[in-house]
This record gives C-alpha cells, sequence and structure tokens, in this order.
C-alpha cells in the first residue's frame, strides 16, 4: 500500500511526536499495560478479542509497546513501518477486527499517555499523538480492508467466521494433537499459502468471552481439509495453563464444530525460489515447516531441502516419522532431528542426527550458506538460530521466521 492516499501531517505536530521518543522508550510498557487496564474496563467485550494469556504474561504490552515506539520514530515516513503495520493487519484480518474498534483504541492510548506520563503530557503532546494516531490508524484500517476484499473474492473465501467439523483428531506426540477440519457447508475450501495459519474461536463453557488462537497450517494445501497441530501448553507457577490448547485437547472431538476465520500471515514458503530450502523448527514450531515440506514434495519436488527440527526428544517430537519417511523416501529431501535429552528409547531407535542444539558450526557443516532459511520456535531457540545466520553472514533477504504470539526482537 502506498502511504499517499494518508491524511498528511504538519510538521509541528511531526516534531512533537519525535520529540516523544526518549518517553516512550522509558515509558512505553508501562503505558500500553495501563492502556489495556483501562480500555477492558471500559469495554470488556473487547476480551472476547484480545489473548489474555498474552495480558498476563505481558507479551502484549510489550509488543504494543514497540509498534507505538516505531510509529513515533518514523512518524515522517511511514514507508519505513508499512512492513509491520502489513503483519500485524494480516493477524487483524484473521480476528475480523473492524474499522470502529480503533477509536477505541485511540482514546484510551490517549488517556493512558496521560494518566502515565502526568502533567508531562501537555495538551500539545496529546493533542500531536490524537492526530498522529488517526493517520496509522487509517494506515491500518486501508490495509485491512484490501485483505478483507482479497479474502472475499478468493473462491471458497469468507469473511468473519464460518463453521468446521472436526474429521478427525489424531496424538502426534505426548504434547502436540492434530486436528482435520472441514467446512459445515460442504463449500469450496480456498488454498493457502504453506506457513500460513487459522485463527480459531473457542466458545468454552462457563467462560464469559470467546478465546481466539492462531495456530499453523500443519500439511500442504488442496488436500481437501484444513490441519493443525496443537500443542498443549502446561501452566507454571507463574502463569496458568494454555486455557484453549487444553480445551482442545481434552473437550474437542471428532464431530464437534469450531469457528474458523480464513487463512492468513504473511510468513509462507517462496514457491518461485530455486534456492537450496532450509527448513528448522523448534518444539511446536516444526508446524508451518511441515505444511512447508509437504508443499515441496508436491510443488518442487526437485529442490534441493534440508529440514532441521529440534525438540526435548522423541516424546514431545510430534510427526517424526512424516519426517523421517520424507528423507527416506525423497532424494532432495535431507532431514537432520536434534534432542536436547535423548530418552533410552530415542537412543535405541537411533533417529536423531545431534544430541544437545543447533549451534552454528554443525550448521555449516550440513547446508549451504546461499540458501533461504525459515524457521520457527521458542524465542530463545529463535534467538540463537537468527544470531547464528547473522554471525554466518548470511543475507537478511534470504532469512525468515515466524512468532508464535505478539512479535518479538531477535536482535536484543
Amino acid at each position: 500500500m502506498s502511504t499517499e492516499t494518508l491524511p498528511k501531517l504538519d510538521e509541528q505536530t511531526i516534531a512533537t511526536v519525535k520529540a516523544t521518543v526518549p518517553v516512550l522508550a522509558e515509558h512505553g510498557e508501562q503505558i500500553t499495560t495501563r492502556f489495556y487496564q483501562m480500555m477492558f474496563e471500559a469495554h470488556p467485550e473487547l476480551k472476547n478479542v484480545f489473548n489474555m494469556t498474552h495480558q498476563k504474561e505481558g507479551k502484549q504490552p510489550r509488543a504494543l509497546a514497540n509498534a507505538v515506539y516505531a510509529a513515533a520514530q518514523y512518524i515522517d515516513d511511514l514507508s519505513a513501518i508499512m512492513p509491520a503495520v502489513e503483519k500485524i493487519a494480516h493477524k487483524h484480518r484473521s480476528m475480523n477486527i473492524v474499522p470502529e474498534q480503533y477509536p477505541i483504541v485511540g482514546k484510551y492510548l490517549l488517556l493512558a499517555i496521560k494518566d502515565v506520563l502526568g502533567d508531562a503530557a501537555t495538551d500539545d503532546i496529546i493533542n500531536a499523538w490524537e492526530k498522529a494516531y488517526g493517520v496509522i490508524a487509517e494506515a491500518f484500517i486501508q490495509v485491512e480492508a484490501n485483505m478483507y476484499q482479497e479474502t472475499a473474492e478468493e473462491t471458497g473465501g469468507w469473511v468473519g467466521y464460518r463453521d468446521f467439523e472436526v474429521i478427525d483428531k489424531v496424538k502426534e506426540s505426548d504434547v502436540i494433537t492434530s486436528f482435520y477440519l472441514k467446512p459445515v457447508d460442504e463449500g469450496v475450501l480456498p488454498g493457502y499459502k504453506p506457513g500460513q495459519y487459522l485463527t480459531i474461536k473457542a466458545q468454552m463453557p462457563n467462560e464469559e468471552f470467546d478465546q481466539l488462537r492462531q495456530y499453523s497450517l500443519s500439511d500442504a494445501p488442496g488436500k481437501g481439509y484444513y490441519r493443525i497441530s496443537v500443542k498443549r501448553e502446561e501452566g507454571t507457577e507463574q502463569f496458568p495453563e494454555g486455557k484453549v490448547s487444553n480445551f482442545l485437547h481434552k473437550h474437542v472431538n471428532e464431530g464437534d464444530v469450531i469457528p474458523v476465520s480464513a487463512p492468513a500471515g504473511d510468513f509462507f514458503l517462496d514457491t518461485a525460489s530455486k534456492k537450496p530450502l532450509v527448513l528448522i523448527s523448534g518444539g511446536v514450531g516444526l508446524t508451518p515447516m511441515m505444511s512447508m515440506l509437504q508443499t515441496i514434495i508436491k510443488q518442487q519436488i526437485d529442490r534441493e531441502v534440508h529440514f532441521i527440527h529440534a525438540a526435548r526428544n522423541g516424546s514431545v517430537h510430534a510427526l517424526k516419522h512424516d519426517m523421517k519417511m520424507a528423507g527416506e523416501e525423497y532424494p532432495n529431501i535431507k532431514t537432520y532431528i536434534v534432542y536436547d535429552t535423548p530418552t533410552e528409547e530415542d537412543m535405541k531407535e537411533k533417529i536423531h542426527a545431534k544430541e544437545g542444539y543447533v549451534d552454528l558450526a554443525w550448521l555449516q557443516s550440513i547446508v549451504p550458506q546461499d540458501s533461504d532459511f525459515y524457521f520457527c520456535g521458542p524465542e530463545g531457540f529463535m534467538k540463537a538460530i537468527y544470531g547464528a545466520l547473522k554471525e554466518w553472514n548470511v543475507p537478511m533477504q534470504q532469512i525468515n521466521y515466524e512468532f508464535f504470539g505478539p512479535q518479538g526482537d531477535l536482535e536484543k
């Protein structure tokens, strides 16, 4: 999208907003935490949209603070943040965010800035931010409007939620279960790009609000069904167990119906590229990689592929035999399994190529540098892989990754 269609800000407004960058860097997370508190108190119905687990973990306020900080930094050149806007817009489209919700967000963001900064938030600052927020909101609205239109016009596409029946439920490991979904209306099922996700609406008994969650599609498109493979998130002393993942594992069975939005996401395989492909996953991060692998088998069977998967051990490694069979059946595909703490059974089976972690020296020994790299997994794992690729001087245009949940920062 071109930024030329957006309203123009005057020089004084731009100067005032940019002058607040140091303040946002210092107080941004405090402001956004207060913003969510105030907004949910006034509009509890928005809890039907936001991931309340990420709220408790602080991920959502942190991600919003980073986004606000970037917007302030580049308010005089919004083209610089358009890639980030488009990434977030994919998520918004999948969650069916509507233009009418943006003024609500703007109102409470401004109130939170005033609440946290007190007298330092002068009328000039608040007025400047009100104008700036209006332009940023309009950027999101325009991008999302285009996405809604494209989704609606696609063969079999839909806007909103469509009911899907669980036609099969398969336990893939001790912690991951696959759900096979077909539309109840038996209508056309649109394709998707390998790596994209679905948003499901979990309507749980005894819960006041719906819960929306994104799960990567874990099979190739064009098979007449959608498959998601869901990790059951266990609780910790600090945070409760994953509400939706446990609901799906324990209570959703074959024959049940789940509302689903159309596939979305800007992390997907470039099937036009002929470069060697390196897929690197950790834990449940293998789900979009499996979609990419199965797509390669269907569409690019001559492309060189290296698929590396890291897990604690074989008991939590889902789809491992699918991965192993791909490496055995197709000469262009090489698979490497890395177990941190293999079990006795793993040692007997000898399915893993390495014990420990994926490190740069080992990576350099098995894959070509001039490859397209795709990776996904826990944040710590992703930081390690990103750091290794940067140290190896892999060009940024060949590095692709996906965060599960709010966008993080791999540079930190």
